[in-house]
């Protein structure tokens, strides 16, 4: 998706300014840039953060012509998603990005936090990304490593223990690995990019405190299959998307006492799903 929306905004920025303007105007040393929506359900690499209910999400990014950038990124929670805090995600993001070959590097960290929570249910995600082209298609390899942390421990030792709150082994440190590639294509004179993604987490089998982990099964993949619409002549992009896990339903009910505990209860985190979405990008 946001392939689909720098395009859009490229392609308005071209058309607004005069084409003797572009030729005189230096590039701004700053640019800020980013994007509120809402969907139907925030899935993290594969897994519902929201209950499998409608998320406000919304970021901008503040980045320098050297490369370097910082962000910030947000969404509301609910379910096993909320790891003790005040039902929120916010990440803070900063990184550096450089040309090589003929692509982009892309290298930082993701610092998670949960407001309202307590501090080692957050944790830090350095990463590298590569980008590039290849016809009409953009490609990203990915990997992010979050080395060993609380939030990612193994403290309860079942469901059943996470749910009733019951440490088994308090102050437990785990690490993670997860590696991923996506694909975007514009279709021509239609609007649309098709787009996808498939993931590999390895790492921190069970659940931190409160609940925290980035792979709580251990080892799983991600997939996922979509598309996005442009919206002619609006900053709006409207996107559908088939997501999926080869958690397997056994492996989800380690989840399900803590996932469910004040919730619907209902269906399972880590099954299949269509997820649709509704972003603005300015």
């Amino acid at each position: 998706m946001n392939y689909t929306l720098r395009l859009a905004a490229a392609l308005a920025a071209g058309l607004a300014v005069p084409a003797a303007a572009q030729d005189t105007a230096p590039p701004k040393p700053i640019t800020v840039s980013g994007s509120v929506g809402l969907v139907s359900d925030y899935r993290f690499r594969g897994v519902s953060q929201s209950d499998e209910n409608l998320a406000v999400q919304g970021g901008f990014t503040i980045a320098h012509e050297s490369g370097v950038y910082i962000g910030t990124w947000g969404s509301n929670l609910a379910g096993w998603g909320t790891f003790g805090g005040a039902n929120m995600e916010l990440d803070l993001i900063a990184g550096y990005k450089f040309p090589v070959g003929g692509g982009t590097l892309d290298v930082g960290a993701t610092w998670y936090m949960y407001p309202g929570g307590f501090d080692n249910t957050d944790f830090i995600e350095p990463y590298a990304k590569l980008s590039g082209t290849l016809g009409p298609a953009s490609l990203t390899a990915g990997v992010a490593y979050a080395p060993k942390q609380e939030a990612l421990g193994s403290w309860y030792l079942n469901g059943t223990s996470a749910a009733n709150g019951v440490y088994d082994r308090p102050g437990d440190k785990n690490d993670n690995l997860y590696v991923w590639g996506d694909v975007a294509a514009a279709i021509p004179d239609t609007g649309l990019t098709a787009k996808a993604h498939i993931g590999a987490s390895k790492g921190n089998k069970g659940l931190g405190p409160f609940a925290t982990s980035v792979a709580p099964t251990g080892e799983y993949v991600d997939w996922m299959l979509g598309a996005d619409y442009a919206i002619p002549t609006t900053p709006l992009t409207l996107g559908v998307a088939y997501i999926d896990t080869n958690i397997s339903e056994r492996e989800a009910a380690y989840l399900q006492p803590s996932f469910s505990k004040g919730q619907d209860g209902t269906g399972t985190i880590a099954g299949s799903t269509v997820v649709v979405s509704l972003t603005a990008a300015f």
